[in-house]
């Protein structure tokens, strides 16, 4: 009897990433979920800029590499010059929340029948840790180094509070990714989210608080706990919007 197995829609392929980051356990919940839906033969996935720039590498669908924070026009073509695609993009902070902004939120106001994974860890990963449009209030970064001061710099983007203010998207969800039960509420947000791409319901959209140890200067153990303590508190759970629900 096989209790565990990797999932086919993984690549077999190393991760590059730093240890303890979250990038890999987020990486199999969304190919988990491909599987369960049997929608690997017709899925396109769009990589960022970022720490998930080669994530091209992991998945075994198809993928796009996009312009640093243009994946969800990207993804808006490829999914309207054939509907029956199935079309995610998998984002970090700086991509999505900075440069990608104006994307994000277009695409969230046509209600474009795309998934978004929206990985959230405070900093600028891939660059070597300068303040990202997340880093929270006082968090020390490598452009921040007294930490960050939101009478100069302003305060973080809430980006799943603000999309839900559109009348477009369908789903919003925020989920974590640093114990057990975060992580299976994440993988039913993750699977949510594609299910309703694949009932032609719209725009969703999965925020995942990810650790960034390397760039918080913290063991892999501490940055769990950082998230539970830091992020948790400012960037709360939940859905923010789910247009199913209402109904």
């Amino acid at each position: 009897m096989v209790v565990f197995d990797k999932p086919h829609a993984l690549s077999d392929v190393p991760f590059h990433y730093c240890p303890g980051c979250t990038h890999g356990i987020i990486h199999r919940l969304v190919a988990e979920v491909i599987d369960e839906l049997g929608i690997e033969g017709r899925t396109i996935g769009i990589a960022p800029v970022g720490c998930s720039v080669m994530a091209y590498d992991y998945f075994n669908c198809d993928m796009i590499e996009a312009a640093h924070g243009r994946a969800p026009a990207v993804a808006t073509g490829v999914k309207r010059s054939d509907p029956e695609n199935i079309v995610f993009t998998y984002q970090g902070d700086g991509d999505l929340a900075s440069i990608g902004m104006a994307e994000t939120v277009h695409s969230a106001a046509r209600n474009e029948n795309i998934t978004i994974i929206f990985i959230n860890n405070a900093i600028y990963g891939m660059t070597g840790g300068q303040m990202a449009p997340t880093s929270l209030p006082g968090q020390v970064t490598q452009t921040s180094p007294y930490g960050r001061d939101v009478n100069l710099c302003g305060y973080p983007i809430k980006v799943c509070e603000m999309l839900s203010q559109l009348d477009g998207p369908e789903y919003i969800e925020r989920v974590a990714v640093n114990n057990v039960k975060n992580i299976k509420n994440a993988k039913k947000a993750i699977k949510k989210a594609f299910e309703n791409q694949v009932n032609g319901k719209g725009f969703s959209f999965v925020e995942v608080i990810s650790s960034c140890p390397t760039n918080w200067g913290l063991t892999p153990e501490k940055a769990l706990k950082w998230i539970d303590e830091k992020m948790i508190p400012y960037y709360p759970l939940g859905v923010y919007k789910d247009r199913s629900a209402q109904k």
